[in-house]
């Protein structure tokens, strides 16, 4: 059994000293089966026939013959060329305006009477009796907290028409202004 897990052993490491080997060794030059030659145009026949290589003269005088120089002082390789003027703008022709004869203004609408104010009370809190009655407690931050289930009127202006789970809703006494608090507070 020990033998087995030696062998085991020396093979593995074997094989990862080869992988390192493979890894961290430079991979070899490619070897080059055969030179090809290539046509002036760098293509290499198809039936893969090298082309003899021709040789031209070189024209010694050609290169001792002066050149036009390049304007060192308008080139600058290293700025764009300017940006390119925005087409005029065409002449916008407009078509002869009739006036416009308005009658005279609407009356006003009757506005009717403002709507009434915001009910200030905060709704802090419920508790639920046994019989599953409603108690709703409010508050309006200056005095003491009131209580009061569906139907009760609270300070004698406020009237609790319905106790849900997480809000309330109120009405003045008189029916007007219904408004619906959270329980969080507003």
């Amino acid at each position: 059994m020990l033998r087995d897990r030696r062998v085991w052993l020396g093979v593995a490491a074997v094989a990862v000293l080869v992988l390192a080997w493979r890894v961290w060794m430079p991979a070899a030059a490619p070897v080059a089966t055969e030179p090809r030659a290539t046509r002036p145009g760098g293509s290499a026949r198809a039936n893969g026939d090298a082309e003899p290589i021709v040789l031209r003269p070189v024209k010694l005088d050609a290169l001792s013959a002066s050149r036009e120089q390049p304007n060192a002082g308008k080139r600058n390789p290293f700025r764009f060329q300017p940006k390119a003027a925005p087409p005029p703008p065409r002449p916008v022709t407009l078509a002869p305006t009739v006036p416009i004869v308005q009658g005279p203004a609407p009356p006003p609408v009757p506005a009717g009477p403002p709507p009434p104010p915001p009910i200030p009370l905060k709704f802090i809190g419920m508790v639920e009796r046994a019989n599953g009655v409603k108690w709703a407690v409010l508050s309006d931050g200056k005095s003491a907290p009131q209580h009061g289930k569906e139907g009760d009127v609270i300070d004698g202006r406020y009237k609790i028409v319905k106790i849900g789970t997480e809000s309330i809703e109120l009405t003045y006494v008189d029916g007007r202004g219904k408004q619906t608090v959270r329980l969080t507070g507003q």
